[in-house]
C-alpha cells in the first residue's frame, strides 16, 4: 500500500518534522507500506487555508487504490472535527487507512466503533487544548481591561503606539482627527442637526476613515455612543465598562446632553417577562425557519409552537413529547463501568501523547527563556565595561524582558491547557455515565445548557423534535451502550 507521510508543526518550539519524520519513516518500513509522498507543513491546523493539507486530500480523492496516510499522532492531522467528516467519507469508501504512530491507532474502512470512538475522543482533548489556550488569550484581554488598558483596535479619532518589536504601548488621540471626533459631539449636541447631516457636514470638513473613505451616518450614531471617548470604555461581549488610562477627547457632560439628544424621542421602553423553558432559542420550525416558543398553559403545562413566520400553520406540542427523543438519546450514551474502564485504558495513549506534547513544549520554552536570560547576564557585564552605552542597554533590556515575560504567559498557557485535557476528559466520561441523572435533576437554564451540549441543528418537524447529535455523542448514541456497535461480539472486536 502507497502511503503518504504528513508531519506538521504549528510553532517552531515544537517536536521538528525532521524528528517526527524520522519516527514515521521506521514504522512505515516495519509495516512493509511504500513510502511514496511525503509532506512537511508548518502551519496551525486550526488557522490558515492549509494548502499542502488540501494537496493530500486531492491525491486521495483522485487514487484508484487505497492510500495509507501516516501521521504521529491525531493532533499533527488534526485539532477540530470539521476534518472527520471528510476524512472518514475517504475511510468508508475504502480509498483512505490512517495510521497514527503514538497512538498505535489504524483507522480503515474495517475499524469497529471502538476505534472510531478512540479517533473521536482524541481528536475532542486536542480542540479542548487549543480551546483552553483560547480561553487563556481572553482571560489576559479581561487582566488588561483591569489594568484600564484596550485590548482591541481603537474607536475613529485615536491611533496606537508601538514600540520596536511592534508591541502597542499606547492609545493617544490622533492630532488629524481629534478636533473632527469633538466636532461631532458638540454639533449635535445643540439638537438642530439629524446624524445624516452631520456626515455630510464632517465629511466636507475632511473627516476620512482610516481608509479614506466616507463616516457613514452608522458610525457617526456609533461614535456618539461610545463612551472611551469622554474615558470610560465598554466590552460589549462581558457587558462591562470600566474607565480607561488614556486621554479623553470630551468631557463626560457633553457626552451625557449628546444622549439625551439620541433619547428625547424615544418612548420608555416595554419590559416583557422571560419565561424559563428547557428548548427556548434551541428550536426552529423545519418548514419556515421560524422561531419555536414556549408557552404556559394553566401555570404549570408548558406547550411549544411555531411563532407564524411566513403565515406558517401553528400546532402545539407539549414540552414532554419533545423531551421523549431527548431522554431516549440520554438512555443511549450511558455506558456500563465496565465500557468506561475500557475507554480510559483507550484513552491513556492519546494521555500520554499530550503528556508528550506539553512536555516537549514546556522544554522549547524554558530554553528559550534561558537565552534571553543568558543575553541579559552578557549584556550586563558589556555595560560595565562600557562597550554599551546607556541607552542601547535600556532598549535591548527592555525588548528582552519583553520577550521573557510573553514566554512566561505561554509556559502559564500550557499548563492550564494541560489540566484542562484532564478535566475534559472526566466531564465527558461522567455525562456519557449519568446524562439522564444529570439532566433530570437540573434546573431549566442548565437542561437548555446540557441540550446545547449535546444537540445541533434541533427542528420542529410537525409534532416531531428532529435534531443531530454532537461529537463525540453521535460515536456513542449509534453505539447504544456496546462499544463494538450494533453487531454482536465476534472474532474481529
Amino acid at each position: 500500500m502507497k502511503a503518504i507521510i504528513l508531519a506538521r508543526v504549528s510553532d517552531e518550539k515544537q517536536d521538528s518534522n525532521e524528528a517526527q519524520i524520522t519516527r514515521i519513516l521506521k514504522y512505515v518500513q516495519d509495516r512493509k507500506l511504500e513510502e511514496w509522498k511525503t509532506f512537511e507543513i508548518k502551519e496551525s491546523s486550526t488557522t490558515g487555508d492549509r494548502k499542502k493539507f488540501q494537496e493530500i486530500i486531492d491525491l486521495v480523492k483522485t487514487s484508484k487504490e487505497t492510500i495509507a496516510l501516516v501521521v504521529d499522532t491525531v493532533d499533527r492531522l488534526q485539532r477540530s472535527f470539521k476534518e472527520s467528516v471528510m476524512l472518514d467519507e475517504f475511510r468508508k469508501d475504502g480509498k483512505l487507512e490512517i495510521h497514527f504512530y503514538r497512538e498505535n491507532l489504524i483507522i480503515n474502512r474495517n475499524s469497529n466503533s471502538s476505534d472510531i470512538l478512540r479517533w473521536d475522543m482524541a481528536v475532542m482533548f486536542a480542540k479542548s487544548y487549543v480551546l483552553q489556550l483560547s480561553d487563556n488569550v481572553k482571560r489576559k484581554q479581561e487582566q488588561m481591561r483591569k489594568n484600564g488598558e484596550w485590548p482591541s483596535k481603537p474607536p475613529v479619532g485615536y491611533s496606537s503606539v508601538y514600540d520596536d518589536q511592534n508591541k502597542r504601548i499606547n492609545i493617544i488621540p490622533n492630532p488629524e482627527k481629534r478636533h473632527n471626533i469633538r466636532r461631532i459631539f458638540e454639533e449635535y449636541a445643540k439638537g438642530d442637526v439629524s446624524i445624516k447631516t452631520l456626515s455630510e457636514r464632517m465629511y466636507d470638513q475632511g473627516l476620512r476613515s482610516d481608509k479614506g473613505y466616507k463616516v457613514v451616518p452608522s458610525i457617526i450614531h456609533n461614535i456618539l455612543n461610545n463612551s472611551f471617548y469622554y474615558g470610560e470604555a465598554y466590552s460589549s461581549r462581558h457587558d462591562f465598562r470600566y474607565v480607561h488610562k488614556y486621554e479623553p477627547i470630551i468631557p463626560k457632560e457633553l457626552f451625557n446632553t449628546c444622549q439625551s439628544v439620541l433619547n428625547k424621542s424615544n418612548t420608555t421602553p416595554i419590559k416583557y417577562a422571560s419565561k424559563p423553558f428547557i428548548f427556548k432559542g434551541l428550536v426552529v420550525c423545519k418548514d419556515c425557519g421560524g422561531a419555536v416558543s414556549g408557552d404556559l398553559k394553566k401555570k404549570k403545562y408548558v406547550y411549544y409552537s411555531c411563532s407564524g413566520y411566513k403565515g406558517c400553520k401553528r400546532q402545539f406540542v407539549p414540552e414532554t413529547e419533545l423531551l421523549k427523543p431527548v431522554y431516549e438519546l440520554l438512555d443511549n450514551i450511558k455506558l456500563s463501568d465496565e465500557q468506561i474502564a475500557k475507554v480510559v485504558e483507550d484513552m491513556k495513549a492519546v494521555g500520554a501523547n499530550e503528556q508528550s506534547f506539553h512536555k516537549e513544549s514546556m522544554s522549547a520554552l524554558k530554553t528559550e527563556y534561558d537565552k534571553y536570560q543568558n543575553r541579559i547576564e552578557r549584556m550586563y557585564q558589556d555595560h560595565l565595561d562600557e562597550k554599551i552605552d546607556e541607552n542601547m542597554y535600556s532598549k535591548l533590556l527592555s525588548q528582552y524582558k519583553g520577550k521573557q515575560e510573553e514566554l512566561i504567559n505561554q509556559m502559564k498557557n500550557h499548563s492550564d491547557g494541560d489540566e484542562s485535557f484532564y478535566i475534559t476528559a472526566g466531564m465527558v466520561l461522567n455525562l456519557a455515565q449519568r446524562a439522564k441523572d444529570i439532566f433530570k435533576s437540573s434546573k431549566v437554564d442548565e437542561k437548555r445548557q446540557l441540550l446545547g451540549f449535546l444537540l445541533s441543528n434541533s427542528v420542529l418537524s410537525g409534532k416531531k423534535l428532529e435534531f443531530s447529535i454532537r461529537s463525540p455523542f453521535d460515536v456513542l448514541s449509534n453505539c447504544k451502550g456496546d462499544l463494538v456497535g450494533l453487531r454482536g461480539q465476534d472474532s474481529n472486536l
